[in-house]
């Protein structure tokens, strides 16, 4: 058992489920809503968290997170969460039921109507106290990192999906299991895996100074290069499990460096009424945002080149494209669904985008409508 103390409590390895109990206790919840999703009960993974329950802890689940989560599902948490008389939260899921667990950790305790105001990009870092609800993350993808990062995607009733960051939301502890993460599909757990891949990417690039962040995010990104093949290609690899779950965490850990124009993009395409997965905008995005950053980040092309096993930085884009292919994403945005049309819009939307603010290039909206339309028919990434 690897007990790491970072941002927060991380409890890292097969069967660490179990420390759920002691977990919870340390961080004071004695009442808990467990915030997760239908597919996340169908798989068992609800009747697993309680089964290590005690039997006397008095339980309620919300299970309607949408896959991304939005502001009307976080006052309906909030409403779950008061009439249980909750005193805290356990996130239980992918990204999704994570990040609206730390959105409604806020709202329920918290004064303004309108969860725009706490909002990032609105000055909202500095309107968050320390009476956000304690929760308990348990992630059953290997992906995100929200379960150690102190930001939650939320699409808003204005149709923005914002970040919604503080300290006090980094989840109190982390329970990531390997084994809960086991029965994923491999278009799932290619999507999740080059999520984490992206995070460690583009924390790399970042030209904001934190050799801490640097040597995390290198060792994530060596260690889920290598994993996530045979993580998509054997579901059932424990080691590959445990790795990518390992890579994943690494990543959100580095990413509090910032990210950049990869994520800007892929947080306005997700806030489409039909949105395509996460990771997989971000890994459709990632070789043709490389190719535009390449003269800021000339420095770092040959570390990332070294860190995948490739000779050469110019390389790096290319092998990128075509991990997608070989793990079974798509090779463009009008594959996922996405129409041209709404391009103009999501360039935008991009630039509104805190990460927007660390891309090592300063885009501008029409650089990015260029980079949208590049990867739209798959083009030649």
């Amino acid at each position: 058992m690897a007990l790491m103390v970072f941002l927060n409590r991380i409890q890292l390895a097969e069967d660490a489920l179990a420390e759920l109990p002691a977990e919870l206790a340390l961080a004071g919840i004695r009442r808990p809503l467990v915030v997760t999703d239908p597919g996340v009960v169908a798989a068992g993974l609800l009747e697993r968290l309680r089964a290590v329950l005690p039997a006397e802890m008095p339980c309620a689940v919300f299970d309607a997170t949408p896959p991304n989560p939005t502001e009307v599902a976080v006052r309906a948490g909030c409403v779950a969460f008061l009439a249980h008389g909750a005193d805290g939260l356990i996130g239980l899921g992918g990204g999704s039921p994570l990040d609206l667990a730390k959105a409604i950790a806020l709202a329920a305790t918290h004064p303004a109507e309108r969860l725009a105001s706490y909002a990032v990009v609105e000055g909202g870092l500095a309107r968050i106290t320390a009476a956000a609800a304690p929760l308990v993350a348990v992630p059953t993808t290997a992906g995100t990192g929200s379960e150690v990062s102190r930001g939650a995607l939320i699409v808003l009733d204005d149709g923005r999906k914002v970040s919604i960051g503080s300290p006090y939301l980094i989840p109190r502890a982390a329970i990531c299991d390997p084994l809960l993460t086991l029965g994923l599909p491999p278009r799932l757990t290619a999507a999740t895996g080059m999520d984490a891949l992206a995070h460690c990417i583009e924390t790399l690039c970042s030209p904001r100074e934190n050799p801490i962040a640097d040597a995390i995010a290198l060792d994530g990104l060596r260690r889920g290069w290598r994993a996530l093949p045979m993580a998509v290609a054997e579901g059932g690899n424990r080691a590959a499990r445990a790795a990518m779950m390992l890579a994943s965490v690494q990543g959100a850990l580095a990413f509090q460096k910032g990210l950049g124009a990869v994520h800007a993009l892929s947080h306005a395409l997700g806030a489409l009424p039909v949105s395509p997965h996460h990771g997989t905008l971000n890994a459709v995005l990632l070789p043709h945002v490389l190719r535009f950053n390449a003269p800021e980040i000339a420095g770092v092309l040959p570390v990332l080149a070294d860190a995948i096993g490739l000779p050469d930085g110019a390389a790096v884009a290319g092998a990128i494209t075509a991990r997608n292919a070989a793990i079974g994403l798509p090779a463009g945005l009008a594959e996922m669904g996405i129409a041209a049309d709404v391009l103009p819009a999501i360039a935008a939307a991009a630039m509104r985008d805190h990460h927007h603010l660390t891309n090592p290039r300063r885009a501008t909206e029409a650089e990015y409508l260029r980079l949208l339309r590049d990867a739209h028919p798959g083009g030649a990434a």
